[in-house]
Order: C-alpha cells, then structure tokens, then sequence
C-alpha cells in the first residue's frame, strides 16, 4: 500500500469552510479514483494547518491518481485560500 501525504496552511477562521468542502467536493472525487482505499483529512482549528493521508491500492495507483488529485487541491487553494506546503509519496510499512 502506498500512502500520499499533504500539507496545506490557511487561517483559523477557514477551517469550517475546508471541512465542508472536503466533504462535499473531495472526499467523493477521490472515491471515484481507481485504487483509492482510504483518506483521512485533519485540521487543525487554532492555526488552520491541514494535513491529509490519502492511502492507495499500489504505487502504481498512488501515481495514476497524481494528476486528479493534482486538479483537486487546485479546485481547494481557490475556493479555500489554500496554500499546499508539500505533497509527498510514501510506501506504507506498517499498519496497526
């Protein structure tokens, strides 16, 4: 399994907004995403940090998802004043 990890900063007072928007608009495209297993959004409501665990199927999965998800945190950093900080793969290895 592989895991992406995301970063994001915005403010305090947007962490409502981004909650919904996950919701509403990312969690169901990223269901849609072939190989997608899991995804855990969290923020963090006093600095408004972000941070987002997205697992998938394969490497190979985690990559054909790259250019989707890329298209998604634009949508956010628009409708959201969004700044990603990082996005990085990683292999999962080990799970409790």
């Amino acid at each position: 399994m592989f895991a992406r990890v995301t970063v994001t900063r915005s403010s305090p007072e947007r962490v409502n907004e981004m909650s919904r928007h996950v919701r509403e608009q990312i969690i169901p495209k990223a269901k849609n995403l072939a190989g997608f297993k899991a995804g855990y959004w969290l923020a963090n409501r006093k600095t408004g940090n972000g941070l987002t665990v997205t697992l998938w199927e394969s490497e190979a999965a985690e990559r054909a998802s790259q250019s989707d998800a890329a298209q998604v945190r634009e949508q956010a950093q628009k409708a959201l004043d969004l700044q990603v900080v990082s996005v990085e793969a990683y292999e999962v290895v080990g799970q409790a």
